[in-house]
């Protein structure tokens, strides 16, 4: 196969485009590294194409050799013919491959190699030939053995020996499984009278070709916890005719044999497996969805605006064991901390109305961050009332605290914050979260995050490789200051891994703040493959080339120089923000010559010029704030009508969550997001995004909120 020309016709590229970013990873160089330094090289294919080529790429290598195991292992039984090995290297895809491979692969005993074993596979054959003038018992007659005692035994084994022929015939395996994911029903039973989460399903049915995703893995959950029944159905007269229209080639005893054979392979053998494949084929279709969907949702999350500056009180809520107060500088450095209670009696309310409003003033706290978990809600009501009482000049969020428990009790936390207990931990954590998420939430495992949907039920290295690509992304797109990153944050700077990064900050503790990106060529194990992929992404502000603080690779150092001593200017202009005329004299001078003269490609410039008119700019600035407040809602306060601002929490297939701060998050469903048809959430919304949105219904028992965005921007 021609990897390449497959790749390059699926993703509709130019041949070189694939040809080098092909060679560029299996030269080792990162996602990150190729997307933002080698634009030339691959036309500048952002990193989620080039990622899909990587993945890709990884498929169909793993296919071709599966190929070569397959013709080897045949070959080895002296079974290959001409036709058969076109059928292989023309297999496009590791199902067919299989099908191919099932007749020569080495078999567990199986009623059809018993009989084999005893003789019966020249009788199977003879049957199977369906000439006109046989009869099937008068052919058994010489058969008859110690271990084949009669007729009956022997036209037995050979049914079973042309029943497994059939169930193993690669043509009729493809067109049953096409049928089945054409027409196939997948219908879902109760198991159990008890009322479950999955009653919905307890008389349920789709078609395979349309079921959505969400349902198939609430199904498959079902099904795992004992409360389903799951099938998988077709038009059985539809399969057995595709069975007789490639097996029966006459009429006559043998004929009708071989028919009965057919129905045996069929309901024994064929259903049961192709329906498996079904499901599975089914669970791998919405997993790939569902996992698309979560890193849909954790790039915006992980991309949330910083809010810079700032001293943060953390409120990590709790009932019996009290809400737990961190207060942390503008830099994350822990000030304070402390345990309130403030769902029990009103003295200890009153003490920790004292706590906080102290804290506040002593540190002068901006803002206030609370846990989105247990008494989150009484939490938010104190934290307002104290706000509006003492008229404080501050504002609060509620934050996910996903993930935050799992941090606290982590090697890495503990290593950390030694002189904190768990609960603590989770409460600086927390106040982090709102100064900059993607530092704080790099720390915790993606999954653990909670954006998406059935993320437990996902295969777990598939989640995990989808995951870690998109926190690679993140931290790249953003990058990281040498001298104050954490060693969670650097390992996934590219071309860094937790080795190479726990020997930065050791170097860093050891020497003294990083003074350039040269000086990363002396940390233990970063050699030059490593410097090459990583020193682009880490910025030193304080530096004395301001290039170091930029995303300017050391490689086009010279390049930059010559570009500002072209235009008239000097370094020290970069450092000042001086450099009004810079784009204008770029214009005049037109990027393809410049690019020219300088020796890079036009892409690079563009980068260039964009890094020195913004040294050590940050992406996440230029996008909206996250939403503060200063007051509290109760779910009893929402009326049908009322419109009202909220974050987008999550999005999943069926709609989003958003919260509109009364605690409760509130489903916007699919039909409900916009005022056209949408095939997913993801066209219109994304995590963290700020949206007006009208209240539909109220069920203050079940706590359930039911919005609508169509028509809402004009009211709003």
């Amino acid at each position: 196969m021609d990897i390449i020309a497959r790749i390059t016709d699926e993703f509709k590229l130019k041949r070189f485009q694939v040809e080098n970013t092909v060679k560029l990873i299996d030269e080792g160089n990162t996602i990150p590294f190729i997307a933002r330094y080698r634009k030339e090289a691959h036309g500048s294919l952002d990193d989620q194409v080039l990622r899909a080529i990587a993945d890709r790429l990884e498929y169909l290598r793993n296919l071709d050799k599966r190929r070569e195991e397959i013709s080897s292992s045949i070959i080895s039984q002296e079974k290959m013919t001409e036709e058969l090995q076109a059928k292989i290297d023309a297999a496009v895809t590791l199902a067919e491959l299989e099908d191919l491979y099932r007749p020569y692969k080495p078999k567990r005993k199986t009623r059809a190699s018993v009989a084999k074993e005893k003789g019966l596979e020249p009788l199977a054959q003879a049957i199977y030939a369906q000439s006109a003038g046989d009869d099937p018992s008068a052919l058994a007659v010489e058969y008859i053995t110690d271990e084949v005692p009669d007729v009956s035994a022997a036209l037995q084994g050979a049914s079973d020996i042309i029943a497994e022929d059939i169930s193993d015939d690669a043509d009729i395996r493809r067109r049953l499984r096409n049928i089945f994911s054409v027409s196939g029903i997948i219908s879902s039973k109760a198991k159990t009278e008890e009322d479950s989460v999955y009653a919905t399903y307890y008389d349920f049915s789709d078609s395979v070709d349309k079921i959505a995703g969400h349902k198939i893995l609430a199904i498959n959950r079902g099904e795992k916890e004992g409360f389903l029944k799951v099938s998988v159905t077709i038009d059985r007269l539809k399969a057995i005719e595709i069975i007789e229209r490639t097996t029966i080639n006459g009429s006559g005893p043998c004929s009708d044999f071989v028919r009965e054979a057919g129905f045996d392979a069929y309901d024994r053998l064929i259903f049961p497996s192709v329906e498996n494949e079904t499901r599975s084929m089914l669970t791998e279709r919405a997993s790939t969805a569902a996992i698309k969907v979560f890193a849909q949702n954790l790039r915006p999350l992980l991309m949330a605006p910083p809010i810079k500056g700032k001293v943060c009180l953390g409120l990590d809520p709790g009932y019996r064991t009290g809400c737990k107060v961190a207060c942390v500088d503008a830099t994350g450095r822990v000030l304070d901390t402390g345990v309130i209670y403030v769902t029990k009696s009103a003295a200890e309310k009153a003490a920790a109305e004292r706590l906080v409003v102290a804290l506040i003033k002593k540190h002068k706290v901006d803002i206030i961050s609370i846990g989105n978990g247990t008494a989150s809600k009484e939490t938010e009501i104190f934290a307002a009332d104290l706000i509006k009482k003492h008229s404080l000049s501050v504002s609060y969020m509620v934050v996910s605290e996903a993930g935050a428990s799992v941090y606290s009790a982590s090697p890495l936390a503990a290593a950390e914050f030694p002189q904190f207990d768990v609960s603590l931990r989770s409460a600086v954590s927390i106040a982090r979260r709102l100064q900059d998420p993607l530092a704080e939430l790099v720390k915790i495992e993606p999954k653990a995050i909670g954006v998406g949907q059935y993320q437990h039920d996902m295969p777990p290295k598939e989640l995990e490789t989808a995951l870690d690509g998109v926190v690679e992304d993140c931290v790249n797109s953003v990058g990281a200051d040498l001298n104050t990153a954490s060693p969670s944050l650097l390992a996934h700077i590219s071309g860094i891994n937790s080795t190479i990064a726990k020997n930065i900050v050791t170097y860093r503790e050891e020497n003294g703040a990083f003074s350039s990106r040269s000086e990363l060529k002396k940390v233990p194990k970063l050699g030059p493959k490593a410097y090459e992929q990583c020193a682009g992404f880490l910025r030193i502000a304080e530096s004395k080339n301001v290039l170091d603080n930029t995303g300017v690779h050391p490689e086009s150092y010279d390049a930059a120089k010559a570009l500002l001593t072209l235009c008239g200017y000097e370094l020290s202009d970069v450092r000042s923000g001086s450099l009004p005329l810079l784009h204008a004299r770029l214009e005049d001078l037109g990027y393809a010559e410049v690019a020219s003269r300088l020796g890079v490609g036009e892409p690079t410039l563009r980068d260039i010029e964009a890094e020195l008119l913004k040294p050590g700019r940050d992406p996440r600035d230029e996008l909206p704030p996250p939403m503060l407040r200063s007051d509290v809602m109760d779910l009893s306060d929402l009326k049908p009508g009322m419109v009202l601002k909220g974050t987008v929490r999550n999005v999943i297939d069926f709609g989003a969550f958003v919260d509109i701060g009364v605690h409760q998050d509130g489903l916007v469903h699919i039909s409900q997001i916009a005022d056209r048809y949408i095939k997913h959430p993801s066209e219109v919304l994304s995590v963290g995004d700020v949206v007006s949105v009208k209240v539909l219904d109220v069920d203050v028992k079940k706590q359930r909120i039911s919005l609508s965005m169509r028509g809402v921007q004009s009211e709003a």
